[in-house]
């Protein structure tokens, strides 16, 4: 069974090696990925990487719509012209979240899980996804491009009266 992998444990900061081969074995460790994500609801889990569950080769999985997609070997091929602020967070840093700047529109490359190679455009939330899994595979955490930006860090303090999550701006 995969367990999440929480910061700042080393595994998070490996450089991924390219799969060579799309196996049974890579193929049930994607799906039991998309499980685990599942589990998550407060924050919701919309993508896992591979290190984030202690693995050492390049894929992820990502929510698209209502279902998750496989990605394998993923490249970002190229980045749109304009950048969006996103509040982020990940699985693997419970309760902190920050200020992201990333790229609307991207084109991508990946390999899917029966072996398919795909290149296509991706924009909005998907394109978010993509490029914070990316880095994941490439030991870089959100955090990083917070102090990278100069953004601003959040700690997750709990509820309002109207169940709305609140947060704290904290310092580093």
């Amino acid at each position: 069974m995969l367990q999440l992998v929480i910061a700042p444990n080393p595994k998070l900061r490996i450089q991924t090696k390219q799969v060579k081969k799309i196996n049974h074995s890579l193929t049930n460790t994607l799906s039991e990925m998309v499980k685990l994500t599942k589990t998550f609801k407060d924050p919701e889990g919309v993508g896992l990487a591979s290190t984030q569950v202690g693995l050492t080769e390049s894929f992820f999985i990502a929510k698209s719509g209502e279902k998750f997609i496989k990605i394998i070997n993923p490249k970002i091929i190229s980045f749109g012209k304009k950048t969006k602020q996103y509040f982020e967070g990940c699985l693997s840093i419970p309760n902190m979240w920050g200020e992201v700047k990333r790229y609307i529109n991207i084109k991508v490359s990946y390999t899917d899980e029966t072996g398919e190679a795909i290149v296509k455009p991706l924009k909005g939330v998907l394109a978010w996804i993509f490029q914070h899994e990316t880095d994941h595979i490439n030991g870089i955490l959100f955090p990083d491009r917070v102090l990278q930006q100069g953004g601003k860090f959040y700690k997750f303090t709990g509820k309002d009266e109207t169940g709305a999550d609140t947060f704290e701006e904290i310092t580093i």
